[in-house]
């Protein structure tokens, strides 16, 4: 740290003495971090004008000779220069909020894909802003391991969906996804840097309540009767398509199946399973 400070030091001097600048201040301001107003600055050589504006600037460099040229800039006009849109797109992404919600955007559209694969739009949607934040956060100071924990997070929110875990792989994703959340900017302290907490707190427990509600459906999926296979089409209700005999094709829950009956049956009476052999239905005609 010594070494470091003496280069700092002799490097500041040496610019100061070859501007003309109080060399024994800006060793000051490297090795105590001391600061001056405007107006004292000035005395002590520290800056070279004080000015209010740009324009009263051009008036006390008016004149001033910088190498062979003098300048003549009093009253020159002062042409501001907007930033184009690349540099202001830019701007928004390297946010680290916009980064932070970027990277949501992409795995949660990339896992409704895989849930539903043949969309198409949420892989593309996803893809996108995953290279998109990548981007964003080469250029911010990261904290990957605050990275990690974020993936994590979701994996475990969205393996407790798929698999209930009686809520622990759950807690353990939203925990995991707050803290990595929490740490995934490194330099907090420079102002603009830093993740907003309402911002975590609200995606968090809006992935929470997500998770709350993929659990319950499921639950509820789990209680319901058996809609399909066997269990399903026994005592189920039908009508004959045909006049036949022994054998034909009766209409069961809008869907045309083969079936046996002991019996004759004529087009539109009416029939109910009681029995399945492979894709054949015992049937029996119903009684008034």
């Amino acid at each position: 740290m010594r070494k470091a400070t003496n280069d700092a030091v002799a490097y500041i001097r040496g610019f100061a003495q070859l501007r003309g600048r109080n060399a024994d201040w800006a060793e000051q301001a490297v090795r105590e971090g001391v600061s001056l107003p405007a107006d004292e600055a000035l005395k002590k050589k520290v800056v070279d004008y004080v000015a209010a504006d740009v324009p009263a600037l051009l008036n006390l460099l008016d004149g001033k000779t910088i190498g062979k040229r003098t300048l003549h800039i009093a009253g020159a006009e002062v042409k501001e220069v907007q930033a184009d849109w690349r540099t202001k797109f830019l701007a928004v992404i390297t946010n680290p909020s916009v980064a932070y919600l970027l990277i949501l955007l992409g795995a949660y559209a990339l896992l409704f894909e895989f849930m539903n694969p043949g969309l198409v739009m949420p892989g593309v949607v996803g893809v996108i802003a995953l290279l998109i934040a990548a981007y964003a956060l080469h250029l911010l100071p990261v904290n990957y391991a605050g990275l990690a924990l974020i993936l994590l997070g979701i994996g475990f929110m969205v393996a407790e969906a798929f698999l209930p875990a009686y809520g622990s792989l759950g807690i353990g994703g939203v925990v995991a996804f707050v803290l990595g959340s929490i740490m995934l900017i490194e330099d907090t302290a420079l102002p603009g840097f830093e993740i907003p907490l309402a911002l975590i707190a609200g995606v968090a427990a809006g992935s929470a309540g997500f998770l709350i509600f993929v659990l319950g459906m499921l639950v509820k999926s789990r209680q319901r009767a058996v809609v399909s296979g066997r269990e399903q089409m026994i005592g189920a209700r039908g009508e004959a398509l045909d006049d036949f005999e022994r054998e034909g094709w009766a209409r069961v829950q809008g869907e045309q199946w083969k079936v046996r009956v002991p019996g004759a049956v004529r087009r539109g009476q009416k029939l109910r399973a009681i029995g399945m052999h492979g894709l054949v239905l015992d049937v029996e005609p119903e009684r008034d």
